[in-house]
């Protein structure tokens, strides 16, 4: 008896291990023929821990974050209302576990949104956010990016004096850094900040500084592609060289040995 019940209980864990294993293939072949959003929804049902949610609302949001690519105004609304729904639950998780990097990527995504529909205190508040983070733990390219997003803000008020104070500054971390590729940037968000207050003698200045910093970083790209290039030529040859030295050395051996 003692034997046919513990048969029993083996066959009946065997059939329930093979019930989920049946159930986990279906939900993951169901997931391969869903869209990255509903996926995304369908992980969400199935995580039950509150530490892994605040990224897969993040991912949600991402997905309503390309409201930019829509022409349909009630669609992209709709986007747009999603993307800081989600992000709001995003942000309210990374706030939970402390996670100030999640906190920031938030910042910056209600920002893109609120801008996008002239909400201007609004994204302009959580931009500054964002550059708080960025100041608290240096992070100097970001405190720079946030810093052009803000002049951006600023100019869409034509709250020009502090916008350009803005740029100055970016302009200065940029420089002092030797961020190179950013201080394009910078030179870019000062020629539209000319275009706006019809300076266009400064607005071409600051293009042309743009595209001098732009050349010189391709050039310096390819001088250095050229030399990993030329070395690892260099390195082959050597390498090939060796292998011969070995070659002949082993059919010298062999030959001595007949």
């Amino acid at each position: 008896m003692k034997k046919l019940a513990l048969l029993i209980l083996l066959l009946s864990a065997a059939f329930q291990f093979q019930a989920r294993a049946i159930s986990y293939t279906d939900s993951v072949q169901i997931a391969t023929h869903l869209s990255p959003l509903d996926s995304l929804k369908q992980e969400l049902k199935l995580t039950q821990y509150d530490s892994l949610k605040a990224g897969i609302y993040a991912q949600i949001a991402a997905q309503y974050l390309k409201f930019d690519t829509i022409t349909n105004k009630k669609i992209k609304a709709n986007y747009q209302n999603e993307a800081i729904n989600y992000t709001m639950l995003a942000l309210h998780g990374y706030s939970k576990y402390s996670d100030t990097l999640g906190m920031r990527t938030c910042f910056n995504n209600l920002t893109k949104v609120y801008r996008s529909q002239k909400k201007f205190s609004q994204a302009k508040w959580f931009i500054l956010q964002s550059n708080t983070i960025s100041r608290t733990i240096d992070d100097k390219p970001n405190i720079i990016a946030s810093l052009i997003e803000l002049a951006g803000i600023k100019m869409d008020i034509k709250d020009y004096s502090l916008a350009m104070r803005d740029l100055n500054e970016a302009l200065k971390l940029s420089v002092d850094n030797h961020y190179a590729a950013t201080e394009a940037k910078v030179q870019e968000s000062f020629a539209f900040y000319y275009s706006r207050t019809k300076n266009y003698a400064k607005e071409a200045l600051a293009l042309k500084r743009r595209d001098f910093i732009n050349d010189s970083l391709a050039k310096s790209e390819k001088a250095m592609l050229a030399k990993a290039n030329a070395q690892d030529t260099v390195q082959s040859k050597k390498k090939l060289m060796a292998m011969r030295k070995i070659n002949r050395s082993v059919s010298s051996k062999r030959i001595a040995s007949l």
